[in-house]
């Protein structure tokens, strides 16, 4: 008897342990496909307005979710919820982080998104009352002071990117975040009691319809003539990569893993999208803009693998 409880104990063991690596494994593909977002996006805002570059990016994100979607089981309440955070996660992050990489590089609006897990270990210790320890604070105080010399090499305040980041452009990314935490925390909760796949879908879905309704009352249609093959194929991989792909494989992943510790994986969008930045765009980062880079990543390493003390 002691020998069939021991390897049933062993088994659910592995399956617990299985789960975690997929789950961890997703997280980590969705930061490298939206380390790819801010490239895409640069290639496109050559040739269209931020408000069109969105809408379209989401159009194309969208027809594959039609073919996932099951009858909804929303209470009225977890609907309230879903359409704060398609509000939230879809017409106000994308426009606000859009617009901010509009008015500064790539580079640089890859690396203020290093301070995406610091926000997110704030944002669980507010509304999930975990605590950071001593290192936890030591991070967030590091990821802050790399900010903060970030936006010191902005030296361009006009708002042009054309002659560099932008203390605007830098800003703006940072705000995007914020409502990004919102976004995910909101997420979480709806996925308890459903599946990720749909919880994704219906928040694509009511995001894109309220984005739609804002960008073409307020902006007008998008264009479709003069828009290069270029920009057409980097919106389409934006859509289906960037958003679609990444955004199920996050939610599939932090259902299954702690999201504080999931955080880690998001440091590959500011590595990957800086990358991109120097190696395809010819973008130069200032030494406060390398310094200030390297203290986030550092800080959100430490923050998801050394300083996090889960709270039962």
């Amino acid at each position: 008897m002691n020998q069939t409880l021991t390897e049933v104990n062993r088994k659910l063991e592995k399956r617990h342990v299985d789960l975690l690596l997929a789950g961890y494994g997703a997280c980590a593909l969705a930061g490298c496909l939206w380390g790819l977002g801010f490239f895409f996006g640069k290639i496109v805002l050559r040739e269209m307005s931020v408000p069109h570059m969105v809408l379209y990016r989401f159009w194309f994100a969208c027809p594959p979710l039609f073919f996932v979607l099951r009858r909804p089981r929303f209470s009225m309440r977890e609907w309230r919820l879903l359409l704060i955070a398609a509000f939230l996660g879809i017409p106000v992050q994308y426009l606000v982080q859009f617009q901010g990489l509009a008015w500064t590089t790539v580079s640089h609006a890859a690396l203020m998104v290093g301070t995406m897990p610091v926000i997110l270990a704030i944002g669980a210790c507010i509304f999930a009352h975990e605590r950071l320890d001593l290192i936890g604070w030591f991070a967030l105080t590091a990821s802050s002071a790399g900010v903060t010399l970030i936006v010191l090499g902005s030296n361009n305040r006009a708002g042009n990117a054309a002659q560099g980041p932008t203390l605007a452009g830098d800003l703006l990314v940072v705000l995007s975040l914020l409502v990004a935490l919102a976004w995910v925390l909101l997420n979480k909760f709806l996925m308890r009691t459903h599946s990720p796949l749909q919880v994704t879908a219906f928040v694509l879905l009511s995001g894109t319809l309220m984005l739609t309704i804002w960008v073409v009352l307020r902006n007008g249609l998008p264009p479709v003539h003069n828009v290069s093959s270029r920009a057409w194929m980097a919106l389409l991989g934006s859509g289906l990569l960037c958003n679609t792909s990444a955004m199920f494989l996050w939610n599939w992943g932090i259902a299954r893993v702690p999201a504080s510790r999931a955080g880690v994986f998001l440091n590959i969008e500011p590595a990957l999208g800086s990358v991109l930045g120097v190696e395809l765009l010819g973008e130069k980062l200032s030494p406060y803009a390398w310094i200030g880079g390297g203290m986030i990543l550092a800080a959100a390493f430490m923050i998801t693998s050394l300083g996090r003390r889960e709270v039962s």
